[in-house]
């Protein structure tokens, strides 16, 4: 599962949720998108680095800025 961390009125991450969605190398995987403002821990951690892609079983994390290479390249890893 991905975890797209974001806020609502970010325009970065729409950009980031609309990159996602049009990776082809992620269909068949689940998304979460979860808003950082309702949670003080993850405020803390992402606040400064949102939108942020996370793969939740290991953690293994793509912060903004990216763009479909470097979105192409982390999913890509994370199907070793």
């Amino acid at each position: 599962m991905l975890i797209l961390y974001g806020t609502e009125g970010c325009q970065l991450c729409d950009e980031a949720l609309a990159l996602v969605l049009a990776e082809p190398q992620l269909v068949g995987w689940a998304l979460d998108s979860i808003d950082i403002a309702f949670d003080e821990q993850l405020l803390a951690t992402y606040a400064e680095r949102i939108p942020v892609l996370v793969n939740g079983a290991h953690g293994a994390a793509l912060d903004w800025p990216f763009d479909a290479t470097a979105l192409s390249a982390f999913v890509a890893a994370q199907l070793q």
